[in-house]
Order: C-alpha cells, then sequence, then structure tokens
C-alpha cells in the first residue's frame, strides 16, 4: 500500500484526497476502540458565532491543503510522529448552517465518538464556539478538565448580542456548567481593547497572563507555569490563531495587533511537557484575510508541534524503566 505520508516516495502535489499530513483518512462512524487509533483530525466548519469577520469554516480546508507540505519528523524532539502514533484524518464533523445550537449538538455528537473508542481528538476550525461542544464530549469521558488557552481573547463574556452561546462566551459557559476547573487552568496572550466586564476582577478563578507578560517570561518560564498549574490534570488545549501577531497570522476573524511572532509561539509549544492532553482546538483561522496561506501553514506547524508533544509523551510513557 503507498504511503502518502513519506514525501520522498510519493508527490506532495499528488497525494490523493486532501487530508491532513496525507494521513489516511478514516470516518469517526467506522472506528472502533481496537483499531487503535491514538489521535483523530477532525474539521469543524462553522462560523456563525463570530462577532466580527466571517470565514473561518473554510478553516480546515485551506489547513488541510498546507499540510501537504509538511513531513513528520520533528527536529526539536527527535521523533517521527507517525512512528509512535497512529494518527488518522477522521473528515469534518456535520453541521447545520445557521442554526448554532444544533450544530454543537452534531460537534459534540462527533467529537464524543472519537473518546469513545480511545483516541485523541484534535479538532481544525472553525470558530471558537466550538469549544463548548468539545469539552462537553471531553468531560464525559475524562471529568472535569484544566484549560491551557493560548488567544488574544479571554472568551469568557456572559452573553454576545444577548445569547449565551458565541465565541466570545465558551469558557464562562464551560466554567459553569463544571466541565473545566478554572482554579487549575490558565489563558495566556490576552490584549487589545476589551468590553467593560474584562475589566473587573475575575471571579471564576482563571490564571491570566497578558501578552505583556508572556512575552517578558518567555517560553521555558510559561511552559514552567503552565505545567505547575495542570499538573496531572488531563488537560484541554486549544491555540486560537489570534494569540499570535495579526502580521504573522493575518488570516483570523478578529485580530489583536502587538502580539507574539510565530516563531515564539511554536517554540513555547516545543517547550511544553504535558502529558495528559484529552483534547486539542486550533481555532479561528480564517482564510479569506490570509495572504499567501502563510496562517494556514502556521496553523499546520501549531498542530504539527502539537502533536509531537503528544508522541513524546507516549514515547516516555511507553519506555522500560
Amino acid at each position: 500500500m503507498t504511503d502518502f505520508t513519506d514525501s520522498q516516495a510519493v508527490s506532495r502535489l499528488s497525494s490523493g484526497p486532501r487530508t491532513f499530513f496525507r494521513l489516511p483518512h478514516v470516518p469517526v462512524g467506522s472506528m472502533t476502540a481496537g483499531d487503535g487509533v491514538d489521535a483523530v483530525i477532525l474539521g469543524v466548519p462553522i462560523d456563525g458565532a463570530t462577532g466580527y469577520r466571517s470565514g473561518a469554516r473554510f478553516g480546515p480546508e485551506a489547513v488541510r491543503a498546507a499540510s501537504t507540505l509538511a513531513r513528520l519528523g520533528s527536529r526539536e524532539r527527535d521523533l517521527v510522529i507517525n512512528e509512535l502514533l497512529s494518527v488518522v484524518d477522521g473528515g469534518d464533523v456535520h453541521i447545520v448552517p445557521g442554526y448554532h445550537l444544533e450544530t454543537l449538538e452534531l460537534i459534540e455528537r462527533g467529537v464524543d465518538a472519537v473518546h469513545a473508542v480511545g483516541a485523541l481528538p484534535i479538532l481544525i476550525g472553525g470558530d471558537h464556539s466550538l469549544a463548548i461542544a468539545e469539552l462537553r464530549a471531553a468531560a464525559r469521558h475524562h471529568g472535569q478538565l484544566s484549560l491551557v488557552q493560548l488567544d488574544a481573547h479571554r472568551d469568557v463574556l456572559d452573553d454576545y448580542f444577548g445569547v449565551k452561546h458565541f465565541h466570545g462566551t465558551v469558557y464562562r459557559r464551560a466554567a459553569e456548567e463544571g466541565l473545566i476547573d478554572p482554579t487549575s487552568s490558565i489563558q495566556i496572550g490576552m490584549r487589545g481593547s476589551v468590553p467593560r466586564e474584562d475589566l473587573v476582577p475575575d471571579e471564576l478563578g482563571f490564571t491570566v497572563l497578558s501578552c505583556d507578560e508572556a512575552l517578558e517570561a518567555g517560553c521555558d518560564e510559561l511552559a514552567r507555569i503552565i505545567a505547575e498549574r495542570v499538573g496531572d490534570n488531563p488537560v484541554a488545549l486549544t491555540f486560537d490563531i489570534d494569540f499570535v501577531d495579526p502580521a504573522y497570522a493575518p488570516g483570523t476573524g478578529t485580530p489583536e495587533v502587538g502580539g507574539p511572532s510565530s516563531a515564539f509561539a511554536l517554540r513555547l509549544l516545543r517547550r511544553l511537557q504535558l502529558r495528559n492532553v484529552r483534547t486539542i482546538s486550533l481555532v479561528e483561522i480564517s482564510p479569506p484575510y490570509d495572504t499567501a496561506d502563510i496562517t494556514a501553514h502556521l496553523g499546520v506547524a501549531v498542530i504539527f508541534e502539537l502533536l509531537a508533544m503528544v508522541a513524546a509523551a507516549k514515547q516516555t510513557h511507553d519506555a522500560p524503566e
């Protein structure tokens, strides 16, 4: 059988259907616990709950296309991802355009199916409103989670345009539903002008590091703070592409200037040593605002580094005493 992940055997321009990293396409509904799949890429093509620029529904498609360039060996972690992890592309979850609550139910069902076979879901959005469905499914299987959120915005508003489920409200809803424990969670990268609600002291219990604080701390210290904060708890890790300055990631719906460079963001991910990650999401890539696909390629690099982290954790766990 042809190994489409081997870019030296098969041209990256003729690698068959567009799957993430040219990995096998295995529909979620056909998976069983005995398949031995470690991680499943799931596209979530939604942007109906954005407050400014739409277009994130095309994010999964753009990231998949950009991923054909990538290889699976990590120089920094000295490993090859697909030698340690069985990773497949599960395709996109079903959605109902224009019906947000129904769409959240479908996302939750799709993510739940990944957890049910013992695999790690890796969601590619799509706007950040998908997180409430993601966390409901994860908490059902793994209990309350600690959140690691790399983002320009905290997403803890009580409502947005008078509705409770929007991309700016997800982590307040998640805390209220007991899906995440704010006291063992951390939000990093916040900057820009804010609603009045963000100026009052946080009553939810999150640790919040502004962008300035993160840049001053540096990657090694941030990785230490994150690990200390979450401990051995099950972790939900989310990377909103607007964490990165729009000079490096213009293709997003709510750009905030003054953020980290792409090099800083990827260096931080390479420093992370999290052993109990239970769900991962990459959100808010909006290809209509991208330039030369640089945001999509950054999204690929983010997923690559997070998969390498998961592979390194598995390698350490499986190593003989």
